[in-house]
């Protein structure tokens, strides 16, 4: 054998020695120099992270990622926070996008302007009907109910259909009316027609809607499909990368679904259905649905109505109705029924309960068929008004309450009205309710508050509106610390669809769905967290918005 000359070896050491150094590990996008909170089970900090085929694959220093790593891509995201992207547990994400062609009128301060704003909005409408959103009497001077009287004079010939903020209420005009034959004598279970001097005054609350709802054109699905791709636009911007629709149609799904797997929807989507009579027996029968991208898991069911329309069933009259207690928006056999049907399957059963007689029947529905330690993850969507002596049941039947702080902040204003002082201090408990099962996801309810992320993380943690109202918070015992609200937004939303193994947080294998923020929320100050702005938003390592 011949040998090999010293001046070789040398070389091919030091060559072999060089690969060794130089043989890192390829990804497709690294992160580095930022504060990057995982959110992991022990909240852990690091410096950067690796990612491949849309997964975190290394998380770590600086050092360590760039020493064994290396991508044709990185952000160096200059000192700036990192967070999981934010999953919103409670919106109506498919009607904020459809809801695009109305006319907005939320932040209104009075009736006239919603009639100046209907009057505009008309000359350009899409429709022969007149559709607008978003109203709320409460932050008018004038805190009486309106009625359809202006409305008649303004458009005696087109109908108009004016839903409240809550979606629980709506000012029809006579047309509108008369084409749904709403008369005085129209009867409806679960909703109520208001009548002055035995006329209808065009309010319409809760299942009284349907009755006009159903003549108004639905959009075409390539318009509605449209419109989905604008509302996921605004929903980046604001660092949402997972929403939680609740309450959707089987056609809702199908083209949210074709949209997605068309490569246009990018958005991850967690559907829950209607409680529609038809679905039940077809869904019971094949269970959930899931792609990478949508995963349709239980039932959205409603037990009452809004408190701000008095809607919500509450357990004795309202302490600015007397006589008046609200109503449920189906009879408790219903709710029996659905939870005996529901239990028997592998998909959640979400309930909208707002009073405190609406929250106690649906939690007594669940415990009829839960049993204690099981891991079903029924949720009480809001879970607004609890009786002392119903709490309990969060615990003992490991129900999950799913709630929405701005609610808190939007209703301090006139919540005591309506409770009393005493009832009131069992509302909007979401330290308590966090207490029952160490576990609460967080939500906007959007477009029925505003869809930031930021401000639910300041409603949750300051317990204030934007003008620092009231002094030392509303109820502010039941604030929720930066690292709950965190978890509650991310990790904590993602278990509330089954999802925590793949999405929520920034660990090793899961998803790699991330945003860069110019203002740090764990560290800022509270008040500064609502004027954040989100730089990037990352899904599956796909840069999907950035400034």
């Amino acid at each position: 054998m011949k040998s090999i000359p010293f001046l070789n070896w040398t070389l091919f050491l030091g060559l072999t020695l060089n690969l060794a150094c130089n043989s890192k590990q390829k990804a497709d996008l690294i992160v580095h120099h930022a504060m990057l909170y995982t959110v992991d089970s022990v909240f852990t900090t690091a410096e950067a992270m690796a990612i491949r085929d849309g997964k975190v694959i290394a998380i770590g220093s600086n050092d360590e990622i760039l020493k064994n790593y290396e991508s044709q891509e990185t952000v160096d995201a200059e000192g700036k926070a990192i967070l999981p992207g934010f999953i919103d547990a409670h919106c109506h994400f498919t009607g904020y996008a459809t809801d695009m062609w109305k006319c907005e009128l939320t932040g209104t301060t009075s009736y006239e302007e919603v009639l100046q704003k209907m009057k505009a909005y008309s000359q350009s409408a899409p429709m022969e009907w007149l559709f607008g959103r978003g109203w709320d009497q409460n932050d008018w001077e004038n805190k009486s109910f309106p009625t359809k009287r202006e409305l008649d004079e303004m458009f005696p010939d087109r109908p108009v259909f004016l839903t409240r903020i809550d979606g629980h209420a709506a000012l029809a005009n006579q047309v509108a009316l008369d084409r749904a034959g709403i008369t005085a004598a129209t009867q409806i279970v679960g909703g109520r027609i208001e009548l002055k001097n035995g006329k209808p005054t065009g309010l319409l609350i809760d299942n009284a809607m349907g009755l006009v709802e159903i003549h108004i054109p639905p959009l075409s699905d390539s318009l509605t499909t449209a419109y989905y791709l604008k509302a996921q636009e605004y929903c980046f911007q604001q660092g949402l990368t997972g929403v939680h629709d609740c309450g959707v149609s089987e056609h809702t799904v199908e083209l949210v679904d074709a949209s997605q797997k068309a490569g246009k929807l990018k958005m991850k989507v967690f559907a829950l259905l209607n409680d529609t009579k038809d679905y039940y027996e077809r869904w019971i029968k094949k269970g959930p649905y899931k792609t990478d991208l949508l995963h349709v898991g239980g039932f959205k069911v409603y037990a009452d109505g809004a408190l701000g329309s008095r809607g919500a069933s509450l357990l004795h009259d309202y302490s600015d109705k007397s006589g008046w207690k609200g109503f449920l928006l189906s009879n408790p056999a219903h709710f029996d029924s659905l939870a005996q049907m529901l239990v028997k399957s592998n998909l959640q059963m979400c309930t909208h309960a707002i009073g405190d007689s609406g929250n106690r029947q649906i939690l007594k529905a669940y415990a009829k068929v839960l049993k204690p330690g099981n891991d079903r993850r029924w949720r009480i969507e809001h879970a607004q008004v609890v009786n002392e002596n119903d709490f309990h049941f969060f615990k003992d039947y490991n129900i999950i309450p799913s709630v929405q702080p701005t609610h808190a902040t939007s209703d301090m204003y006139w919540a005591e009205d309506r409770l009393g002082t005493e009832r009131v201090k069992g509302a909007y408990a979401f330290k308590r309710l966090l207490g029952a099962n160490g576990w609460i996801p967080l939500g906007t309810d959007f477009p029925v508050e505003y869809i930031s992320p930021f401000k639910t993380f300041y409603a949750a943690t300051a317990r204030q509106d934007a003008a620092g109202f009231p002094a030392g918070g509303f109820q502010y015992d039941q604030a929720l610390s930066r690292e709950e609200t965190l978890r509650g937004m991310t990790i904590w939303a993602a278990k509330a669809a089954f999802e925590e193994k793949e999405k929520g947080s920034l660990e090793v294998g899961k998803s790699a769905d991330f945003i860069l923020l110019d203002t740090n929320p764990m560290e800022a100050e509270l008040r500064q967290v609502l004027s954040t702005k989100v730089l990037a938003t990352y899904i599956n390592g796909e840069k999907v918005f950035g400034r």
